[in-house]
């Protein structure tokens, strides 16, 4: 498993989330919503401190990660955040 983020996406969470240098995004499996690899499953984030990541990259100054405990979600995939310029919005892909 990776994790990719575009410099656009990273800063579009920044900008989006008032975020400043050395903040943290974690990515996480929660019940419900749709999009998401698992069935009745999808993909959650919110601004926390890393416990024990499994992955993690640094982008624009911002700590994107998956905890351990949530490895089991993505399987054999790797997550992958880049920008929807028609949205204007960050989008969360699997390859």
């Amino acid at each position: 498993m990776n994790i990719t983020v575009s410099e656009e996406a990273a800063q579009w969470y920044k900008e989006e989330l008032d975020l400043t240098e050395g903040d943290a995004i974690q990515f996480f499996v929660r019940y419900g919503g749709s999009g998401g690899l698992q069935p009745g499953l999808s993909l959650g984030m919110k601004i926390e401190t890393p416990y024990e990541p499994v992955v993690e990259t640094n982008v624009e100054g911002i700590l994107f990660f998956v905890e351990k405990a949530d490895e089991w979600y993505f399987d054999t995939y790797s997550l992958k955040i880049t920008y929807d310029e028609s949205l204007e919005e960050a989008a969360i892909g699997y390859e």
